[in-house]
């Protein structure tokens, strides 16, 4: 098989040659030691890097935006994956004064303003101060969300929406799959102020899911037209302790909007794929029942490749190795996770099998390449 043909035998839950295989992101110094050069890829690294570039010019961003593209392609050939991830974290915001090498202010300094620091150890890119802002209230999030509804109302996704997603496609053709865009996220922000309006206020909750759904449902149509299949939505909404809200306030906030994405994909001929790390057991029913894939699965809170395939065989998986095993764990911890989530995946069918989230800063290269050749030899 192709690896176009064989990650559509994974997310349309039919026999695969062997268990197709991808990264959900890599940090730039990993990327780097891959390639044996700096690589522009990562989070905060690349958002910093991009900062760096606005500020020395346009002749500097256009090259800065060429290396994004070249080394993450790069990057994916090099590892054989069969779902290639292209873009990472953007911030094409120029900023107003450099303040040293790390460190950039933005905005006015008279008026609304924020100073934002690289830290090339951990490759965050962060806000370190920031002009007075008033504490948000939830009368802010009503006037907010009436505002968002007026915006949908005459809201049409526009084609270059898709214009990365459709640069993959053609990059790779019948070799690699593009990872992530699609435009169909549905997510309860996770400011405190918008997790006590789920108890206080849940019918803004409701309204600002709604007006979510109904854009995502709008850019599914659009992105079936220009042949894109798999769309990559949802939103982190639980650690390893479980959802940051009730299992009842999913059910009668987020399932509805799950359900209208779902059938606006199904009557495009798209699939649509929601992610979360974190233990999801609680609302598991809900959320594996009304989606046609997730990702970002979080084995070390018990979302294992194995469990999920088990209880909801309908549901495609992307994941199924930790990014805190590969980050801490000896080769042998990484050995026997990657083996049981190839195992899984070899046997039960539907999986896309890699680190499940960022290989973050600081993951040890023999930790990847003990992932890396397990995978390549897959199930």
């Amino acid at each position: 098989m192709t690896a176009k043909e064989r990650v559509a035998c994974a997310f349309e839950l039919r026999p695969y040659d062997k268990v197709p295989i991808y990264q959900a992101g890599f940090s730039a110094a990993v990327g780097s030691q891959i390639l044996g050069r700096e690589a522009f890829v990562g989070g905060g690294r690349v958002q910093y890097l991009e900062a760096v570039a606005l500020w020395n010019g346009e002749q500097a961003h256009r090259e800065y935006l060429r290396r994004c593209h070249d080394d993450a392609v790069e990057l994916c050939r090099t590892l054989k994956l069969d779902v290639v991830r292209t873009t990472y974290w953007r911030m094409p915001e120029k900023p107003t004064r450099r303040i040293d090498e790390f460190t950039f202010l933005y905005g006015d300094e008279n008026a609304t303003w924020r100073v934002m620091r690289h830290d090339p150890h951990t490759e965050l890119y962060q806000i370190i101060d920031h002009s007075p802002v008033p504490a948000p209230t939830i009368e802010d999030l009503e006037r907010g969300v009436a505002a968002l509804e007026e915006r949908v109302e005459s809201y049409e996704p526009a084609p270059a929406m898709f214009d990365a997603i459709k640069r993959t496609m053609d990059e790779f053709g019948e070799d690699g799959v593009p990872y992530g865009g699609g435009g169909v996220g549905l997510c309860i922000p996770r400011e405190p102020i918008w997790l006590e309006a789920v108890a206080l206020r849940p019918d803004i909750v409701k309204r600002y899911l709604d007006a979510q759904a109904e854009q995502s449902a709008r850019n599914a149509a659009l992105a079936a037209e220009h042949g894109i299949r798999y769309l990559y939505g949802g939103g982190d909404f639980a650690s390893a302790r479980g959802p940051f809200y009730s299992p009842r306030a999913f059910h009668e906030l987020m399932l509805p909007g799950l359900r209208k994405i779902t059938a606006a994909c199904e009557a495009a001929g798209t699939l649509h794929g929601f992610a979360s790390d974190g233990d999801l057991w609680s609302v598991a029913d809900d959320l594996f029942s009304n989606v046609h894939f997730f990702y970002e699965l979080d084995c070390r809170a018990g979302m294992t490749i194995r469990r999920v395939r088990e209880t909801f065989p309908r549901v495609a998986l992307l994941g199924g190795v930790n990014s805190e095993t590969l980050h801490l764990g000896s080769v042998d911890d990484v050995k026997r996770e990657t083996e049981q989530a190839i195992e899984a995946a070899g046997e039960l069918g539907g999986c896309v099998i890699g680190c499940s989230n960022q290989i973050v800063a600081g993951t040890p290269l023999q930790n990847v390449w003990a992932m890396m050749e397990i995978l390549w030899q897959g199930a």
